[in-house]
Formats: structure tokens, C-alpha cells, sequence
């Protein structure tokens, strides 16, 4: 961990939160919210969904006005009343979830509402195009100004955000999870750039659920609970136990709950699958009761694997089957009659209607099952979604609560609930505990191992290698598009599963499963 340099303490806070208070009607979001951060410095702000941190980072951001309490930046007491006067007066926030036009450049998105202007006070392109190219020089990254932003992986769109706030030249830079779909090396290059932007003399606020990045990058932690501030401290002088323990009031002592279970018959049984450019001769199975995790590096080939054994991306060669049972390719609504639950990686995007309610959401793959003559009735959904709700734990006053008011953990939870109300053999879920606190980290963990408990077949894709070693009853690593390893849970460990996930696989062939009750995968 890098330390900044001493602070003068005549120069101004640059971001004074103190006692601040937000309601939503009868909802009270934010009790006594206070966060304090120095010019020069990197402050994390940690706590679980619904701790109030996403209200507070609103309030900042002029999204939202806060009911009482003292704000002030660089000194001066501001109330602002729109993310136009936040930005104006200085402040940057990235958030969790990028949101670009995806019919614009890159480019334009970058610069939006602040295109440079040439003759006739015409949009000089050539220069935003030569300053959106310093600016990824700057982050250390290829990507084309030019090129559409529809279709960009959520790594390339995070980028352009992160591009987008740093060319604002802010004195305050608010990050809310902004490594969540970044890899390793990226990551590295996002704090490189942080740490010269707090070398300059600017603030950084860092909201992240992953305590090594806090320890690596951070100076100062202030936790938050139940929309209250707990506590402060330099991050030299804390560890992850007492940080863990403040956010949840509670200690958290198995954060991978997982229990034995019985592995039964083959439910998912994928043949030599290929697909140009994206990956090739991919042969495993699931089965009953088994978590197989599928490991690798950002961009190594899970998802676009997942995806296509969904049938929502194509692929040239090999087979799918379920229990058995070819399934058609390019066929979604097949796959699911087939049995498969797929919870994709960008939940917000593709996993929920996000104006929707809850009830809507639970209930929209199994709305023809719920209709009666061809009308659905809100109470009918109702109906269907309260079990799933109420099984997952879903933190929501009611069912009629839009999907978009809620923490990234309830939507999450939702999603699931989405799925499973499906009764599905095989559910594949993409990054299950993206953006989601340690604590509700905890609750997904034990839902998947009581599932499998019950005999479902899940593959499971994550970045996060604790999260593989600690669920998966089998580990696959997927490197440049190829299986290299197939590794049984007794015997996965860090540095095996990365060194299959850095090498070619073009000459290691997967290790085969030690078990001798599983047939050996090709």
C-alpha cells in the first residue's frame, strides 16, 4: 500500500459530508451520513448495499438534494440541485454501472455536452478524437474514438467512463466500484492513474466490496452501516476483520458456506463447442448437485461460452445437451423449456427490466404459465414472486418496488429469483457476486450450495478467485478460448488455477477430473 504525503492542515477539506440525511418518503435512506476527505488523498468508502453509500454519492453528485445536514466542498457550503452544478463546481463520479449512448462514438461519449468547437463553432472531431486517444494513452489502453459504443464489453465501457471523469479535471473524483469487470492488468493501470491524480493534489472517493484494492490503494476508510456512519481509520492501522465486523455489526466467519452434496447424473454435457475468434473445442459436463466453476482471465472466453450454451450467441461447431437432450443453437426459449437458468453478467442490461417491479420481473419468464386467457393480473404475479421473494431474502417494502430503487444485491436476488421460479436442472450464473457487499456476498454463497444441495446443476463464472476455490466442487480454467485445466476441488489452488489461466492451451491439454465416479471430461 502507498501512502499520500502529509496534508497542510490549513488547506480545505476538499469534501465535508457531516450528519447528512436523506429520506424517500417513508424510507429513510440516509440517517447521519458523514464522510470527510482530504485533498491528496484516496478515501475508501465501504459498507453493504443499503448502507446508505449510493445515496450519499447521489447527494454529491446533485442527483439527489439531502434533507439535513452539512456539505461542503473545497470550503464553501454547496447545495447543489443537478449534476450539471456538481460537475461545474469540480466534481467527477463514475458509476458502478457505465451508462453511455450506445448509438454514439466513443468519443462523444467522452465529451458529451462539452464537444471542443471549431470554425463556425462546428464540432471539431478531429480533435476530440486526438484528445479521447491522450486520454486512454493515459489509462494505458487501445481503444478506437471512433468506433460505436454499442457492442463494447462492460471493461471497455467502464474505461470510457473512467476517461470521461478524468477529462473533466475534477478536484473531487467519486469511484463506485469501477474495477468490478476490469482484469487484473487493468486494474493495475486504473490505480496507477489514481495514485498521479492524488499525487497532483486531488481527492479520490474509492467505493469498492473488495478489501484488497482498499488495502492496496487506499489511505483512509470510513465505514458506513444501516445509513449511519461508524467509524474512520488510516488503512495502516486496521484490518479486514474489524473492517468486515463495523459494516455488518456482526463477525463474518464463512463467507463460502459450502456444503457437501450428493453429484448425480450428467445434466449438461457440452461437445467440442467452437466458435471463430472467441473460442474453440470446448468439451465438460455438470452435473446433479456439482458446482463447476468456470475460472479464467477478463476476456479469456467465459462468458461468450455461457452465452452461447444459453443459445444467445451463436457458434460453428459441437453440441449442446440437457439431461440428454440435444438442445438447438441460437435457440434461448428452448434452452430454457430445456431446463438451463442463465444470469447473465450485466444484471441492470440484460438480467432485469429495470422499470419494472419486482413482481414483474420474478414473474416474466413464466408470465404464459400465470396468465388466464391471455390477461395477466398483477395479483397473479404477485402470487408467483412472493415464495421467490421471500426464499432469497429480497430486501423490498413490496413487491411493487421498481427493480431500479434497489441495492445491486437485491437486484441481484431478484434475478435469481427471476430464474429459479423457472424449476431450471441447470442454472449458469455470470459473475454472481459482482458489486455486492460481503455480507449479501455470504447469502448468495449459501442459496447456490443449497441449491446444488437439492440437486441442481450449476455453472458458475467468476473473476474472483476466492469465490471459485471456496464454491466450486470442480474447477475449469478457460485461457485464450481453450479449457487448460480441469481441476478437482481438493486439489485447486491459487497458483494452479492461474498458472492454467496464463498459458497457452494450444499445448496443455485439461488435467482430467480425479474423481472416479465422474466420467473423465474430453
Amino acid at each position: 500500500m502507498t501512502t499520500s504525503a502529509p496534508r497542510d492542515a490549513a488547506a480545505p477539506l476538499t469534501l465535508a459530508l457531516r450528519d447528512v440525511a436523506k429520506s424517500f418518503g417513508a424510507v429513510q435512506a440516509l440517517k447521519s451520513g458523514t464522510l470527510e476527505v482530504a485533498p491528496g488523498s484516496i478515501h475508501a468508502l465501504v459498507g453493504e448495499n443499503g448502507a446508505g453509500k449510493s445515496t450519499l454519492v447521489k447527494i454529491i453528485a446533485g442527483v439527489h438534494r439531502r434533507d439535513a445536514g452539512v456539505f461542503e466542498l473545497l470550503g464553501d457550503a454547496v447545495d447543489f440541485g443537478s449534476t450539471a452544478e456538481s460537475k461545474a463546481a469540480g466534481v467527477a463520479v463514475i458509476y458502478q454501472e457505465p451508462t453511455l449512448f450506445p448509438d454514439l462514438s466513443v468519443a462523444e461519449n467522452i465529451f458529451m455536452g462539452r464537444q471542443p468547437l471549431g470554425r463556425g463553432r462546428r464540432i471539431d472531431r478531429a480533435r476530440m478524437h486526438a484528445d479521447s486517444e491522450a486520454l486512454f494513452a493515459r489509462l494505458g489502453v487501445s481503444l478506437d474514438p471512433r468506433r460505436e459504443a454499442r457492442g463494447l464489453s462492460i471493461a471497455d465501457q467502464q474505461i470510457i467512463e473512467i476517461a470521461k471523469a478524468i477529462s473533466l479535471d475534477a478536484a473531487l473524483l467519486v469511484m463506485d466500484e469501477p474495477t468490478a469487470a476490469l482484469s487484473g492488468v487493468e486494474v493495475q493501470r486504473l490505480f496507477a492513474v489514481a495514485r498521479s491524480l492524488r499525487d497532483e493534489g486531488r481527492a479520490l472517493v474509492f467505493i469498492s466490496h473488495r478489501f484488497d484494492e482498499v488495502f492496496d490503494l487506499c489511505d483512509t476508510v470510513t465505514v458506513m452501516r444501516d445509513g449511519a456512519y461508524v467509524s474512520t481509520s488510516r488503512v495502516a492501522e486496521t484490518t479486514e476483520s474489524e473492517i468486515v465486523s463495523r459494516m455488518v455489526g456482526r463477525e463474518v466467519a464463512e463467507l463460502f458456506p459450502k456444503t457437501a452434496a450428493t453429484i448425480g447424473d450428467v445434466v449438461l454435457d457440452v461437445q467440442g463447442l467452437s466458435a471463430a475468434g472467441e473460442f474453440h473445442d470446448i468439451s465438460f459436463q455438470v452435473r446433479s448437485g456439482e458446482i463447476v466453476g468456470l475460472a479464467g482471465l477478463v476476456g479469456a472466453g467465459r462468458s461468450e461460452i455461457a452465452r452461447a450454451i444459453f443459445g444467445v450467441d451463436a457458434y460453428d461447431e459441437g453440441s449442446v445437451s440437457v439431461d440428454g437432450r440435444p438442445i438447438a443453437a441460437r435457440r434461448p426459449r428452448r434452452a430454457i423449456r430445456a431446463g438451463i437458468a442463465f444470469v447473465p453478467e450485466d444484471r441492470r442490461q440484460q438480467g432485469l427490466v429495470i422499470e419494472g417491479s419486482v413482481a414483474r420481473n420474478i414473474a416474466s419468464i413464466i408470465r404464459r404459465r400465470l396468465s388466464l386467457g391471455g390477461l395477466l393480473t398483477s395479483r397473479a404475479e404477485n402470487r408467483a414472486a412472493a415464495p421467490w421473494a421471500s426464499t432469497l431474502q429480497v430486501k423490498t417494502s413490496a413487491l411493487d418496488m421498481r427493480a431500479a430503487t434497489m441495492s445491486g444485491g437485491n437486484q441481484q436476488k431478484v434475478v435469481l429469483a427471476k430464474w429459479l421460479a423457472t424449476e431450471p436442472r441447470l442454472l449458469i450464473i455470470d459473475e454472481p457476486t459482482r458489486g455486492i457487499d460481503v455480507g449479501t456476498k455470504s447469502e448468495v454463497h449459501r442459496l447456490l450450495s443449497d441449491l446444488a444441495g437439492e440437486g441442481l446443476a450449476i455453472l458458475m463464472i467468476s473473476s474472483e478467485l476466492p469465490e471459485v476455490l471456496g464454491m466450486a466442487d470442480r474447477v475449469l480454467v478457460v485461457c485464450e478460448g481453450r479449457i487448460t485445466a480441469d481441476i478437482p476441488r481438493e486439489e485447486a489452488t491459487p497458483e494452479l488455477v492461474m498458472a492454467a489461466a496464463t498459458r497457452s492451451a494450444a499445448t496443455t491439454p485439461p488435467a482430467p477430473t480425479a474423481s472416479s465416479d465422474k466420467e473423465p471430461v474430453a
